[in-house]
């Protein structure tokens, strides 16, 4: 019965009214789910019921203010890989286990950052917006893309996403070329017919397209600056589906004003959204998605049932299948 499932706050997408009220079902099997916006008119009387927090793209923000009102909590369960919204040495302090979901979002971001390649590439929302617009009358004859075929693609961060992307290169006979941290196996590098950089400067000079799958940590912080842009060709594209602090956004507007590199194709951005008045909202080489790269139903499903599944185990005393035990670096 309902009164008898343990109860779970989550983000306002998610319930009554919300956006992904398709699938608050996938919630509703296991807990009774109190939204954010309702739990905030009384906190008092909400906040010793709560045993999960179920954060969907980092909200409802696991504050210390917030998790402070919820006493009886027992588990923080993100969807999505990345934990750097998360203070988990604070969390932990509380006797409260934090969760993530790996393994469940590669394939849709790297349909995204390959979307985004192609896009800017071709120049599709350029032509879109000539093929709409009412004043067209003939068709321009110099709307000039850049191959993709047979085109290097460089890949900073083989993780998942990154290994994903290298995936989907290989239909567009793409000559790929990563660097990572540590080196993939001969065999994983062979089955996409991916070459290692242990340079990054390297992978930069000799990209057509790059591709940022990097994981946010105090490392990867404006990884790619104004030297790095300087060394990349200037006929290369960025593409970014990490984070957007990844990339020294500053350096990047002027890049691309002096043409240091033709394009950037962005998921990511740092503010998200970036203010109205932000010079890369302006730019013509700058193609900007709303971090929609896990925008997809099947992905948002799978998320929520491992969020659910992580949840689900921590409030019966089970082992979380998916706890991140390490505290934030």
């Amino acid at each position: 019965m309902e009164e008898n499932k343990p109860w779970a706050l989550v983000a306002d997408v998610l319930g009554e009214g919300g956006h992904l009220q398709a699938l608050a079902h996938v919630l509703q099997q296991h807990f009774t789910i109190i939204c954010h916006r309702d739990f905030l008119k009384d906190p008092a009387l909400h906040g010793p019921k709560v045993q999960a927090l179920l954060m969907w793209k980092y909200l409802p923000a696991a504050e210390p203010a917030l998790l402070r009102l919820l006493p009886a909590l027992r588990v923080v369960s993100s969807g999505g890989v990345g934990i750097d919204h998360l203070d988990v040495a604070f969390i932990n302090s509380l006797g409260v286990k934090v969760a993530n979901t790996p393994g469940v979002v590669a394939d849709a971001t790297a349909d995204l950052a390959m979307t985004l390649l192609l896009a800017s590439a071709r120049q599709l929302l350029e032509g879109h917006r000539i093929a709409r617009d009412p004043m067209t009358l003939s068709l321009p004859q110099d709307l000039m893309g850049h191959e993709v075929t047979g085109a290097t693609l460089g890949i900073v961060g083989m993780g998942e996403v990154g290994y994903k992307v290298a995936q989907r290169s290989k239909g567009f006979d793409m000559e790929v070329m990563y660097h990572n941290r540590n080196r993939r196996s001969r065999e994983e590098e062979q089955a996409v017919g991916a070459t290692y950089c242990q340079s990054l400067d390297e992978l930069l000079r000799r990209s057509d397209f790059l591709v940022v799958a990097v994981k946010l940590t105090p490392d990867t912080v404006g990884l790619i600056g104004r030297r790095e842009l300087s060394l990349m060709k200037r006929s290369a594209t960025l593409v970014n589906v990490s984070r957007g602090v990844v990339v020294d956004q500053e350096a990047l507007v002027r890049a691309l004003r002096a043409g240091t590199i033709r394009a950037a194709a962005l998921d990511v951005t740092h503010p998200e959204p970036l203010p109205r008045d932000h010079p890369l909202l302006r730019l013509p080489n700058a193609l900007i998605t709303p971090h929609m790269g896990i925008n997809t139903y099947a992905t948002a499903r799978r998320i929520l049932q491992r969020v659910v599944d992580n949840a689900a185990a921590a409030v019966r005393g089970l082992p979380v299948p998916n706890e991140v035990t390490r505290p934030n670096l």
